[in-house]
């Protein structure tokens, strides 16, 4: 199931999201930015909170604690309609400028979270993928979580355009 996203201006996306199986997800996007400048807006905490939210979601990212490193821990608190939702894991493997790997522990047999970065010509072909615990999990993403992702990889093209 490939798909073009729509951004919430209406306009195509150049965010192609891809149903791989029952149980994966695959977000592909190419960044006008090398891999490190698009590595750093994953990993620093100060970048990632200016872009993961997608307008129009309601919520406001509260606390973004990352340790973005091998080993390291992530925790985001999100505020939404009087209530708080926290998202937290590990990072199974960070090589910098190139891949980033971390679970989603918020609920048991979370999703494993896989950010490949590679090197266009000083362009950078992102690839996110997640693989989920069932096909139920992973329909459930599609229709909640998931579906901001082509907003929220607009946000970050906007917000490397401008500090590159």
């Amino acid at each position: 199931m490939d798909q073009q996203a729509s951004s919430d201006t209406g306009q195509r996306s150049r965010t192609t999201v891809n149903r791989k199986s029952d149980r994966e997800l695959e977000v592909t996007r190419l960044f006008d930015a090398p891999p490190a400048t698009v590595f750093k807006a994953w990993a620093d905490p100060d970048l990632f909170r200016r872009w993961w939210v997608p307008k129009g979601a309601g919520m406001v990212l509260q606390n973004c604690q990352m340790d973005v490193r091998t080993g390291g821990t992530y925790r985001l608190d999100f505020a939404a309609g009087g209530n708080t939702m926290t998202f937290h894991g590990k990072y199974l493997e960070v090589v910098p400028g190139e891949r980033i790997v971390w679970t989603n522990e918020e609920e048991e047999d979370g999703a494993v979270t896989t950010v490949v970065l590679e090197d266009h010509g000083g362009k950078t072909l992102l690839t996110f993928h997640e693989l989920y615990p069932s096909k139920e999990a992973l329909d459930e993403a599609i229709t909640g979580a998931a579906a901001g992702l082509p907003t929220q990889l607009d946000q970050l093209e906007e917000m490397l355009a401008r500090s590159v």
